[in-house]
């Protein structure tokens, strides 16, 4: 009979953030896989866990998960751990899970801590919609073209930064985004964590002055739907309501329809619609 394999989270600094599941089935599991073993060796000596550990990680992910899955088909029960917060959270725990699930092995999830969602919680913006992007690419193509997909996005925008890339990230943000409101933790849980509820601009002056340490956590306000309307607003206003009836009329609508159209696209009445028509048929 094939074993089962745990998702465990563990604490994303305070070592006291962990459920008493977790710590019981650490100590229950036959194997340990853990991203960093001499990271994670402080929270099982801390808890007196005393089961066995292996390496898993980035670098190792494709074939260390087949070992594990053998394992787990040879009756093994192990718990995959992070070095901080729920495993498969940007880092390579979704690749032994989903290995996990083509091999028909039982998976499970002991909730607990998870940096994103403590983070959001703590930034006083929107919790109501969220996106997660993680870090951002290295590759600066890449990153333009996730960046690019992200201007109209409406949701609340959260990042995870090193304090090395801190800096040119939010400057990223700002060209790319404007100046949004963001709240910038740091040290989420620990001893010295930081909130900051300021600018992106604001955000680039300081960092431009201070060096950052840590670990950062960037909640950034979605785009407001009231922005968006302004600008579709300001893209019809540049051009005539003559244009404006042609895309429609293009489009395969009638002229009625196509009058109603560019009367809610520019917040004026039908009336002013035709009249407008009138104007521009006695001009030419």
């Amino acid at each position: 009979m094939s074993g089962k394999l745990y998702l465990c989270a563990t604490p994303i600094g305070n070592l006291e953030d962990i459920t008493f599941r977790v710590v019981k089935t650490l100590k229950e599991v036959d194997l340990i896989a853990a991203e960093d073993t001499r990271h994670s060796r402080k929270l099982l000596n801390h808890y007196e866990i005393k089961t066995p550990m292996t390496s898993y990680h980035e670098h190792n992910k494709v074939d260390k998960a087949r070992y594990l899955v053998k394992k787990l088909l040879e009756g093994k029960s192990i718990a995959l751990i992070t070095d901080a917060g729920t495993p498969a959270i940007s880092d390579p725990g979704e690749e032994l899970v989903k290995q996990a699930y083509e091999a028909g092995i039982e998976v499970t999830s002991l909730p607990g801590p998870c940096a994103l969602i403590t983070g959001l919680t703590l930034s006083g913006l929107s919790t109501r919609r969220f996106s997660f992007e993680a870090f951002l690419p290295h590759d600066k193509r890449e990153r333009e073209r996730i960046l690019k997909e992200l201007i109209n996005d409406t949701r609340t925008l959260i990042l995870y930064e090193a304090p090395h890339r801190l800096l040119r990230t939010i400057k990223a943000l700002y060209e790319a985004l404007g100046n949004r409101n963001i709240t910038i933790i740091k040290e989420l849980t620990k001893t010295h964590e930081t909130i900051w509820r300021t600018s992106l601009k604001e955000a680039v002056r300081e960092y431009e002055a201070i060096e950052p340490k840590g670990e950062y956590v960037l909640i950034i306000e979605g785009k407001s739907h009231e922005e968006i309307e302004a600008e579709i607003q300001s893209r019809w206003e540049e051009k005539s309501i003559t244009e404006h009836m042609r895309i429609y009329i293009d489009a395969g609508l009638d002229k009625k329809e196509a009058m109603k159209s560019v009367a809610k696209d520019r917040g004026i009445s039908k009336r002013d619609v035709y009249q407008a028509l009138l104007d521009a048929n006695e001009d030419s």
